[in-house]
């Protein structure tokens, strides 16, 4: 079933990027390079949350990183 999702997920990324990619101009090489950029990342994360749903969120590193300082201060 996770495949199936993972289709459903690429499906959703192709409808999204033949709906704006003729929207971007030609000369627009930057702008082109990013929307695939961040087309590509965000398709990646999503793969990733269905085949491991429980992964660690931004705010756990952040969290971890941050702990032994606030051992220090509270002190």
């Amino acid at each position: 079933m996770k495949w199936g999702s993972v289709l459903a997920a690429t499906v959703v990324v192709a409808f999204i990027v033949l709906y704006e990619w003729p929207k971007l101009q030609p000369n627009q090489k930057r702008e082109r390079a990013a929307f695939v950029t961040v087309t590509a990342i965000g398709w990646l994360l999503a793969v990733l949350l269905i085949f491991f749903p429980d992964m660690p969120n931004p705010t756990d590193l952040v969290d971890a990183i941050y702990k032994p300082f606030s051992k220090l201060l509270e002190k």
